[in-house]
Parts: structure tokens; C-alpha cells; sequence
């Protein structure tokens, strides 16, 4: 079990952090190495108040049924239908989950997302799922429908199967603390939703960030977008085998393994990645510099395929909203660059790839297995936008 399961609330947090510091100067000792500072008397205070809300039983979101008064909402999808949804929901909590689930916008607020569980990252803001009953869970699943792609291994589907991760690894953990299960991701407005003004769609647990920011009716942001699982490549859980992030790697390493040696000798970054660069609480860590190989080097298909990879980022959001994106990063292309270090086939610790273009930023890295018994690594995954992360919004 890793330093952070075995402690609880800010001595977690702050554990953590200064091993991920440690990850990411590559070349450094191996995450978990050295003391954690201090517990501020203010996470000591978030983590009591998160631990006597959490739980340990499964939402089950998959089978979780929309309610019928999803109806009034009609079957148009869009943001109009998004908006009724979410008034649905507020209008049916009691005011103690309202407190909980609306909140004002702020820019510091946004940024409290975590590769982390719940029990080590308590400023995560939010309701937690399992503090929600069927039909507001089912009201939640159908308000995520909307604003994510509904294909299979995408979007909504992708998070499902993040959720029934942690129900795994709830089977095989014995840190209730750290706050393993579906029932401790969360889910909150930051900002009031509406046909005007800035609002956040925050969705948020462990190995999970969806972070949708809306300016007046319009998506203006997708990014942070975080995505990580263990156990990898598959398990069985909740009635169903679950492959997350198998599409982003096999997509990754179909790339790599399609690049000459000549380009994959320019593709190779120096030094060892354990982890992302640009994860929770390091939103300054994408470099200035490009490294690796220019896209524009590529050859025919070879595009074709690093469009694709670009796609399953890109594609977990609605379709007409990716779209946009999509179109974005294509006419970037000539100004992008692709990277990686360790081995093309992305099966091995520390192999990690990276796309790096004047908006786009994309890091794929694989790890050891922290939190199960499985010989093996798991991924972390991030898509960021460097013109619009958070929205845009800076306060």
C-alpha cells in the first residue's frame, strides 16, 4: 500500500505532494521517498468533517435509472435540457446537500481536483455521490449524459467504469480512510447554472477529473481533464468487464510502433517520466519548450493515427462541443510535437507519451500498481488546453 493510503486527510495530502514533486524531476528517487510536513489545522478540520461523510458501498451509477421526471425536461439534448436537469436535481436535495452541491465560482475552488482518493484529498468540493438517494443519482447520471460523449468507453461510460474501479479496489483494501468506493466521488456546480455567467460542471474522485466551465450558455472550457484506473489493462466489477484507458494506449502505442526508428529516435525525451507533468496542483508545469518530434514530420497515416489518439481525449466530451476542439488541434498540427520516453509498445513502468501543440496538451504515463495487490501499472492521463483550461477564468 503506498504512503498516502496509509494516512488520512492533509498528512495524506501533503505526503503525496512531496512525492510527486520527486516523480516529476524524472530522474529522482521513486515516489513515497522522505517525511511528510506538518497537518495544517485546516486540513485537519476538511479531513474529520469528509471522514464522517463517507462510505464505503457501491452507487452502482451504471444501473442506476434515469427518473421519470426527467421527462419535463423533453429528449432534445443540449444545454437548455442540461440546465432543466440540473434544476430538477437542486429543487429535490434537502438544504444541507444543497450547501454541498452549489457553490460559488471561484478559480481556487476549480482548482481543487486530485488524482487522489477521497480520504487524501479532502478540499475536493462537492456532494459525494453516495450521499445522494437513487432518483438524485439518476438525475446526476442523466445531467452527465449530456455534457459527455455517450459511447461506449468514452465520456460518461469512461467514468462509470473509473467508479467501478474504486468498488474493486475497495474488495482488496483494508484504508477505509483513504476513502475507496463509488460512493466517495463528487459532484457540484461551481457557479449557478444558466443561460448567463460562468459556472463549473465539477465531477471529481479518485483517478477522475471532469471539469466542464460554462460562460454564458456556451462551453468555454473542457479541461482539466483528468483519467487514471487500476487495476489495468481490465477486471470484472459491477456486473461487467471494465477497460478504460485501454483505447488511449492502444491508440498511443499504435502510433509509436508506426513511427521509423529514425522518427522515433527523434521522438525519445530525455530522462524517465514517472508520472504526468501537468497534473492536480500543477497547472504551471507545461514547459515552454517543445521536445520530440514536429508533427509535421509525420507521414500519411501516421496523422491519421495521432488524430485518433487525440480523439479519445477529446471525444469524452459532447459531440458537437469535441467537434470544435477537434478542429482546433488538426489546424495546429503543424506547430505540435510528439514525445515519449520508455518503450513505444506503453505496457512497461515509466513509459509515458506526451502531444504538445499551441493549445493541445496531452501526457499518457504509466506506474506501478499502488493501491491493489496485481503485479502490473496503471495509468494517468491528463488533457489539458492551454488557451482555455479552467474556461479561461483566472479568479
Amino acid at each position: 500500500m503506498p504512503r498516502f493510503c496509509e494516512l488520512s486527510g492533509g498528512v495524506a495530502l501533503a505526503a503525496f505532494l512531496t512525492s510527486s514533486a520527486l516523480a516529476q524531476g524524472h530522474d529522482g528517487p521513486p515516489p513515497g521517498d522522505g517525511g511528510p510536513p506538518p497537518m495544517s489545522e485546516e486540513d485537519q478540520a476538511l479531513s474529520e468533517a469528509l471522514q464522517a461523510r463517507m462510505g464505503d458501498t457501491s452507487t452502482l451509477m451504471e444501473s442506476v435509472p434515469i427518473p421519470e421526471s426527467a421527462a419535463e425536461c423533453g429528449d432534445a439534448p443540449g444545454y437548455d435540457r442540461m440546465l432543466c436537469l440540473i434544476d430538477l436535481l437542486k429543487a429535490d436535495v434537502s438544504d444541507d446537500i444543497l450547501e454541498n452541491l452549489q457553490l460559488e465560482y471561484s478559480r481556487t475552488e476549480a482548482e481543487y481536483w486530485s488524482n487522489l482518493p477521497a480520504g487524501a484529498f479532502p478540499k475536493r468540493p462537492g456532494v459525494l455521490l453516495g450521499e445522494l438517494n437513487i432518483k438524485q443519482r439518476g438525475l446526476v447520471k442523466a445531467i452527465m449524459a449530456e455534457a459527455s460523449s455517450r459511447d461506449v468507453d468514452e465520456g460518461f461510460d469512461e467514468m462509470v467504469q473509473t467508479l467501478n474501479a474504486d468498488d474493486y479496489i475497495n474488495t482488496a483494501s483494508t484504508d477505509y480512510k483513504a476513502g475507496y468506493s463509488s460512493y466517495n466521488t463528487k459532484f457540484a456546480f461551481l457557479g449557478t447554472p444558466g443561460p448567463t455567467g460562468t459556472w463549473e460542471l465539477y465531477y471529481g474522485g479518485h483517478h477522475m477529473a471532469f471539469a466542464n466551465t460554462y460562460v454564458d450558455g456556451k462551453l468555454a472550457g473542457a479541461t482539466p481533464s483528468f483519467r487514471g484506473v487500476e487495476p489495468f489493462p481490465y477486471f470484472e466489477m459491477n456486473g461487467r468487464v471494465n477497460q478504460p484507458l485501454t483505447q488511449e494506449r492502444d491508440a498511443f502505442a499504435t502510433l509509436l510502433s508506426a513511427l521509423s526508428e529514425e522518427q522515433r529516435e527523434v521522438a525519445q525525451l530525455e530522462g524517465t517520466y514517472r508520472d504526468i507533468l501537468a497534473g492536480p496542483q500543477a497547472d504551471d508545469a507545461i514547459p515552454d519548450a517543445y521536445e520530440g518530434l514536429p508533427v509535421s514530420d509525420l507521414e500519411g497515416g501516421q496523422t491519421d493515427l495521432l488524430v485518433a489518439a487525440i480523439e479519445t481525449y477529446v471525444g469524452d466530451i459532447s459531440g458537437a462541443e469535441a467537434a470544435a476542439y477537434m478542429e482546433k488541434y488538426v489546424a495546429e498540427l503543424p506547430d505540435t510535437y510528439l514525445g515519449y520516453s520508455g518503450t513505444p509498445q506503453m505496457s512497461a513502468e515509466d513509459d509515458y507519451v506526451r502531444v504538445h501543440g499551441p493549445s493541445l496538451w496531452i501526457e499518457f504515463s504509466l506506474q506501478s500498481n499502488k493501491s491493489t495487490d496485481k503485479v502490473g501499472n496503471h495509468p494517468h492521463s491528463v488533457w489539458r488546453d492551454r488557451t482555455d483550461d479552467y474556461g479561461g477564468q483566472t479568479e
